[in-house]
Formats: C-alpha cells, structure tokens, sequence
C-alpha cells in the first residue's frame, strides 16, 4: 500500500518515529508521499527523506502560508524546488473554513504554484476546504496543462467527477471510514477506480477504530479496507489499484 499524503516529520511523531516506520513495513506500507506545506516543512521531507527510504518528498504552500508576502514565497519554493529533487508541487489550495479574511492572496498563491508545476512538469496536491467552486474555476484556468490530485476529497461526487475530467485524482483518507460520512462512502463505491488513491494526512484525521487520536501511514490499511468493503471486492484489489494510480501519478519509480 501507498500513503499518498503523509505529515511523518510532524512533532507528534518526535518520540517514535522508528516505531511508526516499522508498523509501515510490517503492514506492506513501503512507499510514503511526504507533503510539505511550509518553508520549514519542505526542508523536514528533504531531510526525511535522504533518512529513511520509504518517503518521497513534496514541497509546496498551504493556504494558511498566504499573505502579502506571497511573490517572495514563491520565489523562495521555486528556488527550493529547483534545488531538490520533489515528487508533487503541494499541498497547495484554498481554504475559507479559516482564511476568509485573505482569499485574494490565497489565490494568489495557489496560481504560483500551478503556474509553476506546469513549467516544471509536476503534479499538483490539491487542499480544498469550504472552497470547491473557487477551487474549480482556478483549476479550469489550467484544464489541459495542469494534473495532480485533490487531496482529502471531502466534496461530492458529482465534482469529484468533474475535477477527474480536468485530470485530476480523488484522494480518500480516513474520513472515509466514519459511520456518518455518507457522500465520501458513496464517492469510494462509485468513482471510476483509475482515479482513486488513499491516504491518511497523518497525524490528522485518524480512521476508524482510532477517530480522535493520532493517526500515521500505517493505518492507510483501514482507507483500503473500507473502500474495499464497499465496492464489494478484496483488499488486494484496491491495494493493487490504488498502488498503480500513485507510481503513475507521483513516478515513483524515479527514485530521489
């Protein structure tokens, strides 16, 4: 299995990240997409990264990074990106449900960042809270030259199916194993299976049986379950799937 969104470096992690790692292996967790959202958390996937073989580094700028500043930002990322070898320019996006107040610079950002993954020929990892519509038609500025992935999908199916035809991929983390998470139930039953991939945005987020408490990669095995459960077919079937969605996606066989 493939944890195509994963915050490892977080301090959450400090004390036993040698143990999460071998809870990764030991359930055939063995390829670990490594976001960046910040200046500082892209050089902790670098660093990461060069540590220990199972992750593959993004770097890119959250929404919540927005300000006035952002000219700047990008430079510096660009300048970063250029320097080191990364997998994914993300996450980036929108986030209203706690930036309101700077949408402009919001966009602002997340333009950059798909500006510059078009020029340097790399996928996107999309963050969209409270933001779809706004998040659709920036995207649909860039139909045909951008791709990537919609990180956490929590919209519907319907616009998940609409940003699969601007070539992007919907991604399912925990959430999707919650009992009263019905729309993310029905996109795992019905999205076309050469668009899926799971995730677990650990430490946040953590699925079912462990809601509420930290999450981390290893238990991406409880996503494929679930989605597994319910389109009526194996594990190994999503695992295989999912799997093959994320090398073609991130070319993960182009090692760092």
């Amino acid at each position: 299995m493939i944890d195509t969104h994963s915050h490892l470096f977080d301090e959450a992690f400090n004390l036993d990240i040698q143990d999460c790692i071998k809870r990764c292996q030991s359930n055939h967790i063995n390829e670990v997409i490594l976001v960046g959202f910040s200046h500082q958390t892209n050089q902790l996937a670098q660093d990461y990264a060069k540590k220990y073989s199972l992750f593959y580094p993004t770097a890119g700028l959250h929404p919540s990074e927005a300000s006035k500043s952002f000219d700047a930002d990008l430079d510096k990322l660009r300048s970063f990106i250029q320097e080191h070898k990364v997998y994914a320019i993300g996450e980036c996006g929108l986030d209203y449900h706690y930036g309101k107040e700077n949408k402009e610079e919001q966009k602002k950002l997340f333009r950059g960042q798909i500006e510059l993954s078009i020029q340097l020929q790399l996928p996107l990892i999309i963050h969209m809270r409270d933001a779809t519509q706004d998040t659709y038609e920036i995207l649909m500025e860039y139909a045909g030259r951008a791709y990537g992935v919609m990180h956490c999908y929590s919209g519907s199916l319907e616009m998940a199916q609409e940003f699969i035809k601007l070539g992007y991929f919907i991604s399912l983390g925990g959430p999707v194993t919650f009992k009263n998470a019905k729309e993310s139930k029905r996109i795992a039953e019905w999205i076309d299976i050469n668009w899926l991939l799971v995730e677990t945005d650990c430490p946040y987020l953590a699925p079912s049986p462990y809601r509420g408490q930290r999450n981390e990669s290893s238990y991406v095995r409880y996503v494929v379950s679930e989605i597994a459960s319910l389109r009526g077919v194996s594990m190994e079937e999503i695992e295989r799937k999912t799997d093959e969605n994320a090398k073609k996606l991130f070319k993960l066989e182009d090692r760092i």
